[in-house]
């Protein structure tokens, strides 16, 4: 009599299947990459001859604020990647309003160490260039103030994935690009030098979908986000999405959805981008000489 076969395990029979222990592995090496990373962070706050580093300035994100409960779990969210991306930086939150912490309380409770206040804002206007900066002028802690988050490839890149996840498909022939376009709603102020900060992003994703992009408002500026869907229908643009250029869900973000005709963007919120984005402007800010600290306003 010959022996059975013994059943063969299947796993390495499905093409393109992952062999025996695969998954496991994969997971154990995530859990150790992040210890790695994790490790490696508090080891470069020690000197050779074992006296522990002065640590770096904490980066300090400043949101505005929102009634709805989903933009402070939207901006925490953020702020966990960020701190994943950068183990070892104290990362903090404070609010300009409407949500805690506010601001000065945070910058309190810094007792005095340096920070570097990156705005979660999309343009220049008057919370950046007057109220964030004078409430760091005020607290009691060593601070500067980076630029805002917009404009910036970063961002685009941000606003074209929100778009596509929502199911924005222009099309490759000519036909449906003609029909195509893309309202950029934004939050709107009476500071020129945000209008131009928001027509300068969507130049930028106007260059990136091929399409047009047309500029619109829920407050203190024009167009609002129904007109700038009519001026693109009168140019022949019926199939229309509407991108979302705002950081977290609120008041605004959802007025702008509803008044889409098809497809609404999310916000920005936590995408990986976005935490780039966030690190790049508080390096921006390391690298500038003191001297000509402040907001540097740079698009890139």
């Amino acid at each position: 009599m010959t022996a059975s076969n013994p059943p063969r395990d299947e796993s390495f029979q499905r093409p393109g299947g992952p062999p025996p222990g695969r998954v496991h592995l994969d997971s154990t090496a995530q859990i150790m990459n992040s210890i790695s990373s994790h490790l490696a962070g508090r080891l470069s706050l020690v000197a050779l001859d074992g006296r522990r580093r002065p640590g770096p300035p904490a980066l300090v994100l400043v949101a505005h604020g929102s009634r709805d409960p989903r933009a402070l779990t939207t901006v925490r969210a953020l702020m966990d990647r960020v701190r994943d991306l950068r183990p070892g930086l104290p990362v903090r939150l404070g609010h300009i309003e409407l949500n805690e912490p506010l601001l000065p309380d945070t910058l309190a409770d810094l007792a005095g160490a340096p920070a570097v206040l990156v705005p979660l804002l999309l343009s220049r206007g008057h919370h950046v260039k007057r109220d964030i900066p004078e409430t760091a002028a005020a607290a009691p802690a060593h601070t500067r103030v980076a630029a805002p988050l917009g404009p910036h490839p970063l961002l685009v890149e941000t606003l074209h994935d929100r778009l596509v996840e929502a199911g924005w498909r222009p099309g490759a022939g000519s036909a449906a690009r003609r029909a195509s376009g893309v309202v950029l709603a934004a939050a709107g102020s009476r500071d020129p030098e945000s209008a131009a900060d928001t027509r300068t992003t969507a130049r930028l994703l106007a260059e990136r979908l091929g399409v047009p992009v047309v500029p619109a408002y829920a407050s203190a500026a024009t167009p609002t986000v129904p007109d700038a869907l009519r001026a693109l229908a009168a140019r022949g643009r019926h199939r229309v999405a509407v991108a979302s250029c705002f950081t977290a869900p609120g008041r605004f973000a959802t007025q702008c959805a509803q008044a889409a005709p098809g497809i609404a963007a999310a916000p920005l919120g936590d995408h990986p981008a976005m935490a780039r984005l966030v690190l790049h402007r508080y390096d921006q800010v390391l690298a500038t000489p003191e001297t000509a600290a402040g907001p540097a306003l740079a698009s890139a």
